[in-house]
């Protein structure tokens, strides 16, 4: 009887710049974008979504178990957004999504958030919604939980809507160094 080998293949992780308007999934969508047209990397597997309209890092592996890790909020990996809103935000604001926001499917885990003095960041295609009356700025919120569209809701709920949405870090995982569309393998 010969005996059956199996080879097991390095564990892959891949850290990519998910560009605006591009869908979080490989399975074709029709007239949209996917990361089928960004990765050519065989078998792997967003560690989590990034919403249509959302900019910035996303982690893909070949390991489910890592996978489960990454994406389950129960394993509190940080997410750090840096988020464009609509106004400037009152200190008022920023204290109510430190302590936690009430929102429809209920109260948000606290958050960490700072204001951020225009960060660098690339052009984005189409740029956000300019109105001349309003101001703009930025802040750098970082969450412990993966609600839907849960960012955009907590700005919302304070009085600042979400104008842009850029993840910049997932744990100890970063864009930095990634223009939109690039994706780079890194050791684990």
């Amino acid at each position: 009887m010969k005996k059956l080998v199996v080879k097991l293949e390095k564990t892959k992780l891949i850290l990519f710049n998910k560009p605006f308007q591009v869908m979080s999934q490989f399975s074709p969508v029709e007239q949209k974008e996917t990361l089928a047209d960004y990765i050519p990397v065989k078998e792997v597997y967003a560690a989590g979504r990034l919403d249509f309209d959302s900019e910035g890092l996303m982690v893909l592996t070949n390991d489910g178990k890592l996978q489960h890790q990454i994406a389950d909020p129960k394993e509190k990996l940080p997410k750090t957004y840096w988020v464009q809103v609509e106004g400037i935000p009152t200190e008022e604001a920023l204290e109510q999504l430190r302590k936690g926001v009430d929102l429809k499917d209920g109260v948000t885990k606290p958050a960490e958030v700072k204001r951020l003095e225009n960060p660098e960041v690339w052009e984005r295609n189409p740029p956000i919604r300019v109105r001349k009356t309003v101001p703009d700025s930025w802040i750098e919120l970082t969450i412990k939980e993966g609600r839907n569209r849960q960012v955009r809701r907590m700005t919302a709920a304070v009085g600042f809507p979400t104008l842009r949405l850029i993840r910049v870090a997932i744990g100890e995982w970063n864009v930095f160094g990634l223009q939109p569309g690039e994706w780079k393998e890194v050791r684990i």
